[in-house]
């Protein structure tokens, strides 16, 4: 099992490009599931998630091809087996975003419930009900959704969806449901984050129609058939944001080329207010760093607020900032698991239920920490460029789930880090 060494301490210059985001790629791979017409998708990362998800989908009859300079191709013509099986889906939830494609497709699916990341239930209830809304019969067996057409109906059929709750995921396989749908659905309280309007901007060069995305209201009119289409995966703001904390905790000036400043607002306002300087430039964002920064509390939740995702990052950079800082987490139960690994390291935090209390240290000592999940290996890795010492982060299986190539970037920045077998 691979491990990363870190030895901390120094400063971080130069460029870092930042890839397509995983959470976009995902969704977009199962929009190809939509149409018997071939799809390129570029800047797609090399991770294990994308490979992950590009096995389930070539266990169905799809030809999938890895071209060069990060494009890939898809070939969904010949998919004989609207099916994915468990042994594929249960080390990666985003699996579930297949049964709304084959649904609509095909008329029937059946979708092993998922795995993932150990960090609390995501139940998969919204997606289901907002399906049945447009007419499927659902029923869960053996830890499958079995989901299939009525008898007599070829389609699904347009419904107003109002989910329960906000969900990325049900978000986008509702949408994607959607646009084979006969007539129109409108999808409320839908999720904002920028990887649901860049699924839909692919949609739309597909020939779907839809309207309101990155809105909390979704209008959605279905057509007969979906065409083929190239389309640009859009830049990982969480690997933009975990670059940005680690300057900001290690110092240095850096620029993320492809970063977008506008999908991250809510992280520049604290890390300015951290006393970090991040400015948006062409093509990217600059972020320069020196000095002890202040401890900023923050609160977990939808976006555009500050995103569960970046909780973990933030936290490290808060472990070595002046001043006390309270971080409440709203949208997953246990995803305070990496609080263990940064005690280690000689983090001062206090768990009280959904809020940590951070007393920021002077510095940290390294030492032999484990990932516990994606967002929890990225927050060491911070850790280790900041701590004395080498510390070792063990299971980076995660990191390479959601990161592509994180420490080779982090090398040509400045970082002393190095991959062991």
């Amino acid at each position: 099992m691979d491990k990363l060494l870190i030895r901390g301490g120094q400063t971080l210059h130069g460029e870092v490009l930042i890839s397509g985001a995983k959470n976009a790629a995902l969704p977009e791979l199962c929009a190809c599931l939509l149409t018997a017409d071939p799809v390129t998708l570029r800047n797609v990362p090399r991770l294990q998630d994308v490979v992950t998800m590009q096995k389930l989908i070539r266990n169905m009859g799809v030809q999938v091809e890895r071209q060069g300079d990060g494009a890939v191709r898809i070939d969904a013509g010949g998919l004989n087996s609207p099916e994915a099986p468990y042994e594929l889906v249960k080390t990666m939830r985003a699996s579930v975003l297949a049964l709304g494609p084959l649904l609509a497709r095909f008329g029937e699916a059946t979708v092993s419930l998922p795995g993932g990341c150990a960090i609390g239930s995501r139940p998969v209830d919204q997606h289901i009900k907002g399906l049945q809304a447009m007419g499927a019969q659902i029923v869960v067996e053996h830890g499958y959704m079995i989901a299939k057409l009525p008898a007599g109906q070829t389609r699904l059929r347009g419904a107003r969806i109002a989910t329960d709750m906000v969900t990325v995921t049900g978000t986008e396989n509702l949408l994607m449901a959607a646009t084979l749908a006969e007539g129109e659905t409108i999808l409320e309280n839908a999720a904002q984050e920028p990887e649901i309007p860049d699924l839909a901007e692919m949609l739309i060069r597909m020939g779907a129609h839809i309207e309101g995305h990155g809105s909390s209201r979704i209008r959605i009119q279905g057509v007969d058939r979906l065409h083929g289409c190239e389309h640009q995966v859009v830049a990982d703001r969480i690997e933009t944001g975990t670059f940005l904390c680690a300057v900001a905790a290690a110092g240095g000036d850096v620029l993320l080329r492809h970063g977008r400043a506008d999908h991250l607002e809510a992280v520049i306002e604290k890390l300015r207010d951290a006393g970090a300087r991040v400015t948006a430039v062409d093509d990217g964002i600059r972020v320069q760093s020196s000095g002890r920064l202040k401890a900023q509390s923050f609160r977990t939740t939808e976006y555009p607020g500050f995103p569960t995702d970046m909780q973990a990052q933030f936290m490290a950079l808060n472990a070595v900032s002046s001043g006390t800082a309270k971080v409440t987490e709203t949208i997953f139960e246990n995803r305070f698991m990496h609080v263990n690994e940064l005690v280690r390291l000689g983090a001062n935090i206090q768990i009280d239920g959904k809020v940590a209390v951070m007393e920021g240290v002077e510095r940290l000592s390294g030492a032999t920490v484990m990932a516990t999940d994606l967002r929890a290996s990225a927050s060491l890795v911070i850790a280790g460029l900041v701590a004395d010492g080498e510390t070792l982060v063990d299971r980076i299986y995660h990191l390479d789930r959601g990161y592509d190539q994180m420490e080779a970037k982090l090398r040509g920045i400045g970082a002393d880090i190095e991959r062991l077998k």
